[in-house]
């Protein structure tokens, strides 16, 4: 299979203040989000990180989005650098974080527009992809409505939508299903199986066990920022359940993989 990313030995610090260091009693002054972390994903292939809060997830997915620059190592997606080429890197990704905050006095169809323009999405495609994506989410019925009067589970999906407005063939979702009813829940799992079928590549975090059962094709579990276990999800689960397992390899590992 062709191989779209590979990630090379990441590590990541951050310096604690002293208010952050009594959050977390602890009298250390620098927090190793990732450590030396390494895998890869091939096209076509769903790999879900899967971790409890905390373990380095979402930092490992900012990074390969270049939000913020790797102390060391480094990732190569479609064969450029986060480090060294991250504007080459941008400009083929799409990246949903459950941060994203839109401007609630934006509506779904300014802001579409708006990001199709930053990706160069020329105006004949964009209308297109517009009207299929919104009609597929349900959006097309608030697409002059300001965010600050939609929904929580709207949101999400005008969220969604605006994180492949240009087609990108590898996709970040960091908790793309954290928060949201049983339905948009669904219609975001469903959306990412079509995704699949499409020969994307996508890289999800999560904590959510039948998540990753459900879709993905290979999980990292990943724990105080190391690569605890990684292989196939049916592998992983020949013998019992995913949760079952992960609750093994945490008690074995937590603290400090080895």
């Amino acid at each position: 299979m062709q191989e779209i990313l590979s990630v090379c030995n990441l590590k990541k610090q951050f310096k604690l203040s002293y208010k952050q260091q009594k959050l977390q009693h602890t009298d250390k002054k620098v927090l190793t989000a990732v450590d030396g972390l390494s895998f890869t994903a091939c096209k076509g292939e769903i790999f879900g990180l899967l971790g409890p809060n905390g373990a380095g997830k979402t930092t490992t997915l900012r990074m390969l989005a270049t939000l913020i620059t790797p102390d060391s190592g480094d990732a190569y997606i479609e064969g450029y650098s986060v480090v060294k080429q991250p504007d080459k890197v941008r400009s083929r990704i799409g990246f949903l974080t459950g941060e994203l905050k839109l401007e609630d006095f934006f509506t779904p169809n300014y802001l579409f527009n708006f990001f199709s323009e930053l990706y160069g999405v020329p105006a004949d495609v964009r209308a297109r992809r517009k009207n299929e994506l919104f009609s597929r989410f349900g959006i097309d019925r608030f697409a002059e409505v300001k965010l600050a009067n939609l929904s929580t589970g709207m949101k999400q999906k005008v969220s969604l939508v605006i994180s492949v407005v240009n087609d990108p063939e590898f996709i970040i979702f960091d908790e793309p299903t954290n928060g949201l009813d049983v339905l948009t829940a669904k219609t975001v799992t469903d959306f990412l199986l079509e995704l699949k079928a499409q020969g994307k590549t996508i890289i999800l975090s999560t904590h959510i066990f039948s998540l990753v059962e459900k879709i993905c094709d290979r999980v990292g579990i990943i724990i105080d920022g190391r690569l605890a276990a990684l292989d196939t999800v049916s592998a992983m689960t020949k013998e019992k359940g995913l949760e079952d397992v992960f609750f093994d390899i945490y008690a074995q590992t937590a603290g400090g993989v080895q």
